[in-house]
């Protein structure tokens, strides 16, 4: 199996784990995000643990994706390759921040297991506080910033064609729209999992997805980039040495 080859798979791989974290930890998590007794023991804790935990996986799997790719991306284009492994990161980062109020409220829950009056409204409220934080962090991080990846991403899959430009076109096409919806659930026109948000993200779901599939299983199409010389093969050549006669 050749480098590139090798590479592609990578980076589809990791690609098709986000879709294998991402939506599993989605329904564990509901038994917090939208239950407000949650933290006076109602729901499954080891559910959202488990949700926090894929959660991390898909961090991770973002991150990993955007470098597995980028000694491709940057041949192309070093401001967006660099602009796609930086986003994934400002994804990452978020989602971490996510995770982070998701297991506060587990640890809050069992240390304060059996509290009642003044106690448990107080707890109640620190939950719904934490709730609220961790939407913020999914609407920025799996939302907003996802559409920024399809916009670096996919300029790049579609001006070197290494994949069929059908699969960046949905990108270059949905990213414009899930951004937009982000910014729309900043200002209260609907919610993020509202049928008009999950309907703009369609484009973007299918981008991905094609884009692991098509790079787990086909990799790169012959483009003129995977000829290209590295950049640091590019570099100056040393400045010869001359040798200087020393009288005996």
């Amino acid at each position: 199996m050749s480098a590139m080859r090798k590479t592609a798979m990578a980076g589809g791989v990791l690609y098709l784990v986000t879709f294998i974290t991402s939506i599993p930890a989605l329904a564990l998590k509901d038994a917090a995000r939208n239950n407000l007794d949650f933290m006076l023991g109602s729901g499954s804790a080891t559910a959202v643990t488990w949700g926090a935990v894929l959660d991390v996986v898909l961090a991770l799997a973002g991150v990993g994706a955007a470098l597995a790719l980028y000694p491709v991306t940057k041949r192309s284009s070093q401001v967006s390759g660099l602009g796609y492994v930086t986003s994934r990161l400002l994804e990452a980062a978020m989602i971490f921040v996510g995770c982070l109020t998701l297991f506060t409220m587990v640890t809050l829950r069992h240390d304060m297991a059996g509290a009642t009056g003044a106690e448990a409204a107080s707890l109640v409220t620190t939950g719904k506080s934490l709730i609220a934080l961790h939407n913020w962090t999914f609407l920025l991080g799996p939302g907003l910033m996802a559409g920024v990846n399809g916009l670096f991403l996919g300029s790049v899959m579609y001006r070197s064609r290494l994949v069929p430009r059908l699969i960046p076109l949905m990108g270059l096409i949905g990213a414009p729209l899930l951004i937009a919806s982000s910014f729309a659930t900043m200002f209260g026109l609907w919610d993020q999992t509202s049928t008009i948000a999950s309907v703009l993200t369609i484009p973007v779901f299918f981008w991905e997805l094609s884009l692991g599939l098509w790079l787990t299983f086909k990799g790169f199409q012959p483009s003129p980039i995977l000829d290209a010389e590295p950049a640091h093969a590019l570099q100056a050549p040393a400045t010869p040495v001359l040798a200087i006669p020393v009288p005996v």
